[in-house]
C-alpha cells in the first residue's frame, strides 16, 4: 500500500477495502498546513457590483474559516480537518476579474494562479481537490472515504452559498469521473446563464424549505455528542426526503429508530410516508461500527445512506461517497429547520448493512450517516 500521506493517485479500490476493516490507525502524523500553499500574492476579494455575482459572500457562506485555527468552517469534516481545497474558474460577470484563482479559507483571499481557458462560462466555477495527508494525519488509512465525503460537504456548502445569494441555477459536478478536482460547483451570474445545468443528469434539490437564508448557514454546526430524543416521523420524513433526493440512484437511505418499536424506516415510493423497512434495535451495532462511537447507540435516529457494493469500481466509489456527503449535508439544513440536533458520522468499518439483514455480503455497506436528536449539546465548540 502506497504511502497515504502522499497526494498523489491512490488504489480506491483498495483503500476503501482496508477502510472498511477492523484494521485500527496507527499513531497520528503531522497534518502539515490547514491551508493548500498557493503561488502569487494574496488579494482581497472585491466588493460585487450590482450585476456582479458576490464571490466575497458566496465563499463566507460555504468555506470561510471563522477562527484563526481554521477547525470551524459552514462545510463539516471528518475531525475538523478540512482537506479540501478549492480552485476557482471566474469568467464573467464576478466581482473577481476573470482568471483562475486559489482560494485560501483562513484569510478569505485569493490567489491569481492563471488565466482562464477559452470559452470559460460567466460566474465562478470551484474546483474541489484535496490534501489527503490532511486527514491522514489521524485516521490512517481511513481516510479515503472520508475525504471524499468532505468534498461532498463542501460541494454541497457551495450550492446553498449560491442558492442563499438566489442563483436559481447553481450546478455541481459529482459524477465520480475524475481523481482531480474531485468535484466541481458552477454558480452563474445573477442574471447569467450558464451550459453547465446538471448534477449526475438530474436537477439537485435543496434542502427542504426553500433557499436558506445567510444567518442560517452561518450558524449550522454539528452538535456535539450525546444527541438523544427521537424525531417525529414528519421531522425524520422531511429528512429523508432530501436525502433520497439528493443521494442520487446509487445509494439507498434508511433510518434507524428506536423504541417503541425500534427498527429501521424508509420513505414509501411515493415519498409520503415512513415504512418499516427491518426490525429490531440496531444503534448499538451502528456504534460499534462507527469506529466505536459508543453516543451513536444513544442517538434519537441514525440517517444510513447505503450501497456501494465492494466490487464497485474507482469511479462508483467516488460517485457514491461524494453523492453521500453532498445529501447528508442538506439533510443537516434539513434536520436543523426542524429543530433537531445533527452530526454527520462518516467512518463506518465492517458496516455491510446488508449481510447484517440477511442478504448477500459485500453488496450494501454504510457510506454515510447523519445522527439526529431533539436535545442540543452545547454548540459552543463543535466543528
Amino acid at each position: 500500500m502506497e504511502d497515504l500521506r502522499e497526494d498523489r493517485p491512490v488504489d480506491l479500490v483498495a483503500a476503501l477495502a482496508r477502510a472498511r476493516s477492523s484494521e485500527r490507525p496507527g499513531a497520528d502524523t503531522p497534518a502539515g498546513t490547514a491551508v493548500r500553499t498557493w503561488p502569487g500574492p494574496p488579494l482581497p476579494i472585491p466588493e460585487a457590483g450590482p450585476a456582479d455575482l458576490d464571490l466575497r459572500t458566496l465563499l463566507l457562506l460555504s468555506l470561510a474559516a471563522s477562527d484563526d485555527s481554521g477547525r470551524l468552517r459552514p462545510a463539516s469534516s471528518a475531525g475538523a480537518l478540512h482537506p479540501v481545497d478549492a480552485e476557482l474558474v471566474v469568467g464573467a460577470g464576478c466581482s473577481l476579474p476573470p482568471g483562475r484563482y486559489g482560494y485560501d479559507p483562513l484569510r478569505h483571499r485569493v490567489h491569481p494562479i492563471g488565466r482562464p481557458a477559452d470559452g470559460t462560462p460567466p460566474g465562478v466555477t470551484a474546483e474541489l481537490s484535496v490534501t489527503a495527508r490532511r486527514t491522514v494525519s489521524h485516521y490512517g488509512h481511513r481516510a479515503w472515504p472520508l475525504l471524499l465525503l468532505d468534498t461532498g460537504h463542501a460541494a454541497a456548502a457551495l450550492f446553498l452559498a449560491a442558492r442563499a445569494l438566489r442563483v436559481d441555477e447553481p450546478a455541481t459536478r459529482l459524477d465520480g469521473l475524475t481523481g482531480n478536482p474531485l468535484a466541481a460547483v458552477h454558480i452563474p451570474p445573477p442574471d447569467g446563464r450558464s451550459p453547465t445545468r446538471r448534477a449526475g443528469g438530474t436537477r439537485v434539490p435543496e434542502a427542504a424549505g426553500g433557499p436558506p437564508t445567510p444567518a442560517e448557514l452561518l450558524a449550522r454546526r454539528s452538535t456535539a455528542p450525546p444527541l438523544p430524543g427521537a424525531p417525529s416521523d414528519d421531522a425524520l420524513r422531511a429528512v429523508l426526503s432530501v436525502a433520497v433526493r439528493a443521494g442520487g440512484s446509487e445509494l439507498r437511505w434508511c433510518a434507524a429508530v428506536g423504541p417503541p418499536r425500534p427498527g429501521l424506516v424508509e420513505l414509501t415510493p411515493e415519498g409520503t410516508a415512513l415504512r418499516r423497512y427491518a426490525a429490531g434495535e440496531a444503534r448499538p451495532a451502528l456504534a460499534a461500527w462507527a469506529a466505536g462511537q459508543a453516543w451513536v447507540a444513544d442517538a434519537g435516529a441514525v440517517l444510513l445512506a447505503h450501497g456501494c457494493p465492494g466490487d464497485a469500481d474507482a469511479a462508483h466509489i467516488r460517485l457514491a461517497h461524494l453523492r453521500a456527503g453532498f445529501a447528508v449535508h442538506l439533510a443537516h439544513v434539513t434536520a436543523r429547520r426542524h429543530g433537531l440536533a445533527a452530526r454527520p458520522v462518516g467512518s463506518w468499518q465492517q458496516a455491510d448493512l446488508g449481510a447484517a439483514l440477511g442478504a448477500a455480503p459485500d453488496r450494501d455497506w454504510v457510506v454515510h450517516a447523519l445522527a439526529l436528536g431533539t436535545c442540543h449539546a452545547d454548540e459552543e465548540n463543535t466543528t
